[in-house]
């Protein structure tokens, strides 16, 4: 009982600590998902071969879409004209990080992995979708339909009046992105938060910080572990950031975290096969290994660099010794806890309690012959 009442005080500092940053990203994100129009997104990344692939990641750093999520996006770009290169750039930089996970990695990392994130996972969607391009044939564009949807506009085009005015006004559309924000996007990252959260305040409990500063501290072998631990793990980049933080709290550097938060979000099992159908297998081997290099070279160069100029990435996150925290951050965790739980269980609960399929032979009398058979 001692343990689980410490696992879960660690695990209350971090959510207090994370909660206002987490909310504010959640609500920027959901006004870009009503202001920036599907039609916007696929008439940038279906143009050229080179453009494409760096508006594809510059599209993709700040859309808060999961690993799983952004697979259908990934899909529906290439169906209007995307090659390789642009759909293997947004697939890198879209799930690795968002402007939710940018909020709550300033909120326990600090700014220098705040900054660091979003750059990496730039450079890595890049380069990696520079080599698809390369090495790849080219697909041909095809012409883009403007697309009029209840959460899209003009952006400046020319629009018939009869479909102008089915737009909805401003206030509709800030309360459907905030809608999407605290319902949909929440709705999805709550139970991986909730987890994250858990393991983060287990590690800050129970493990030893000499025991990572002795073999997990840095270096090239550091950061090949975290990448089996992290390419077949599923976990979004909002629910790898107090992950990552534990770690480093306990003494794993910032560059080997780096690697753990760029391979946990952009990978995992079930993704790289629906992406090996998506582009292929050889397309998906350099999707992979794009992801491989890119974020231990980055990881490498990020402790360099913070050796080279005394710089330091310190975790805010204090564990159970946690204290003076201001009044309204308290109150705003607890609340903001209570609707993250609510919403997990309002998902979860209807699935546990769905009943099996009425048999058409007997009525669902389950004491039949045939279903003790």
């Amino acid at each position: 009982m001692e343990v689980i009442i410490g696992i879960l005080k660690d695990a209350w500092a971090v959510i207090v600590e994370a909660a206002p940053f987490l909310i504010l990203g959640l609500f920027v994100a959901g006004l870009l998902r009503v202001f920036l129009s599907a039609a916007l997104v696929t008439r940038y990344l279906g143009q050229g071969r080179v453009r494409s692939v760096v508006m594809a990641s510059v599209l993709g750093v700040p859309l808060p879409l999961c690993s799983c999520g952004v697979l259908p996006a990934a899909l529906a770009i290439r169906k209007q004209g995307a090659n390789d290169g642009a759909v293997t750039s947004f697939l890198i930089s879209t799930p690795a990080t968002g402007v939710d996970s940018i909020a709550i990695t300033y909120a326990l990392l600090g700014p220098i992995m705040a900054i660091a994130r979003p750059i990496v996972a730039f450079i890595t969607g890049v380069v990696t979708g520079f080599v698809q391009t390369i090495s790849g044939k080219p697909v041909p564009n095809k012409p883009q339909a403007h697309a009029h949807t209840a959460d899209s506009c003009c952006h400046g085009e020319a629009c018939p009046p009869e479909e102008h005015s089915r737009h909805p006004s401003l206030p509709n559309r800030i309360g459907a992105g905030i809608r999407y924000a605290f319902v949909d996007l929440l709705g999805e990252i709550s139970g991986w938060f909730l987890l994250g959260v858990l393991i983060a305040g287990a590690i800050t409990y129970a493990v030893p910080e000499e025991l990572i500063g002795k073999y997990l501290g840095g270096g090239l072998l550091t950061m090949l572990i975290m990448l089996v631990v992290g390419i077949p793990l599923y976990v979004c980049s909002s629910a790898s950031t107090p992950i990552a933080a534990a770690l480093i709290l306990k003494g794993l550097s910032p560059g080997a975290a780096l690697v753990f938060l760029m391979a946990g979000p952009a990978t995992n099992a079930a993704g790289l096969t629906v992406v090996a159908g998506m582009i292929g297998k050889r397309a998906a081997a350099i999707y992979l290994g794009g992801i491989v290099v890119c974020s231990v070279a980055m990881g490498l160069l990020l402790d360099a660099m913070l050796g080279a100029f005394g710089w330091s990435v310190r975790p805010t996150i204090t564990g159970a010794h946690a204290h003076g925290f201001p009044a309204w951050r308290l109150v705003l965790g607890g609340l903001f806890l209570v609707a993250v739980a609510a919403i997990f269980l309002s998902r979860v609960l209807p699935k546990l309690k769905r009943r099996p399929p009425t048999c058409p032979h007997c009525a669902d009398d389950e004491s039949a012959p045939h279903h003790r058979s």
